[in-house]
């Protein structure tokens, strides 16, 4: 997507979550809840390219068939110096740790966008037309 297409007015974005960001980039893409290594490999095998991941618990090993080629990551638990976020700064993947979001199925295949916000937090945003 060009970034002017995110520019529309037509294109409204609603705060789902906020969390502590690991890097002060914005990221955006479709947003995939991973839940366990089955869909990580189905990820693989249908490009992860752009992708931003959800994940419950998720290290570095279980993310790392991917990690390299997404465009950012949600972790429900963890901190700004967990290892995954430690990595994904490495890598210059955004990534928002310890972020509550209440329903993380219903976001499954969304539109998406990371933000940092102030200080050290991050939003996840939802966008909706």
């Amino acid at each position: 997507m060009c970034h002017a297409e995110s520019l529309r007015k037509d294109v409204k974005l609603k705060e789902v979550a906020r969390g502590l960001i690991s890097l002060k980039r914005t990221a955006e893409g479709e947003l995939r809840y991973i839940t366990t290594m089955k869909e990580v490999i189905q990820l693989l095998k249908e490009g992860a390219d752009g992708k931003i991941v959800l994940v419950n618990d998720g290290g570095t090993t279980f993310l790392a068939p991917v990690l390299s080629k997404l465009a950012g990551v949600v972790c429900i638990t963890g901190a700004l110096g967990s290892h995954l976020a430690i990595v994904t700064r490495e890598f210059e993947i955004p990534a928002l740790m310890g972020t509550k979001v209440e329903h993380p199925k219903n976001l499954d295949r969304k539109h998406v966008m990371i933000r940092p916000d102030e200080g050290t937090t991050g939003v996840l945003l939802l966008r909706s037309e």
